[in-house]
């Protein structure tokens, strides 16, 4: 081997510096996440399950006090078919990672059960987030021709 093929031993060449990922969208703030990413992914995924009129809202209101709740608390709310329909989404740490609750309901009625909401999930994502509201509604046979 000729000298001039041996290569000096040392440090490799530096690799190029990784390029920073943007943080998920989860990470935003709270309201910012549920109002630029959240209901536009929700209204799209319940748009393709035929919910042309749904009309989505954020707003921190009481809880209904069918459910025997007082204060007020962070929630999106759906409704459609001229407000005959209607789910809550409640978020009353405001923080997509805390607790979280569902309830719907039909007519003039009020919700009477307030159910867990993705309470086994390790991690919550905006996907998830969006799954199980269009799976709960498909349960209630609410979507599409069931």
């Amino acid at each position: 081997m000729a000298p001039e093929d041996k290569k000096p031993k040392g440090k490799p060449p530096a690799k190029a510096a990784k390029k920073e990922k943007p943080p998920a969208v989860e990470d935003k703030p709270f309201a910012e996440f549920v109002e630029q990413h959240y209901i536009p992914a929700l209204k799209e995924a319940l748009g393709k399950q035929g919910l042309d009129d749904l009309e989505l809202s954020f707003a921190k209101q009481k809880v209904a006090a069918s459910l025997g709740e007082n204060g007020d608390c962070a929630q999106v709310i759906g409704r459609w078919m001229n407000g005959r329909r209607q789910f809550n989404i409640y978020f009353p740490a405001e923080d997509i990672k805390g607790p979280r609750a569902f309830s719907c309901f039909e007519g003039s009625s009020q919700p009477s059960t307030l159910e867990p909401f993705l309470i086994d999930e390790r991690k919550i994502d905006l996907d998830l987030l969006v799954f199980y509201v269009v799976q709960r509604l498909n349960g209630q046979k609410w979507l599409g021709p069931n």
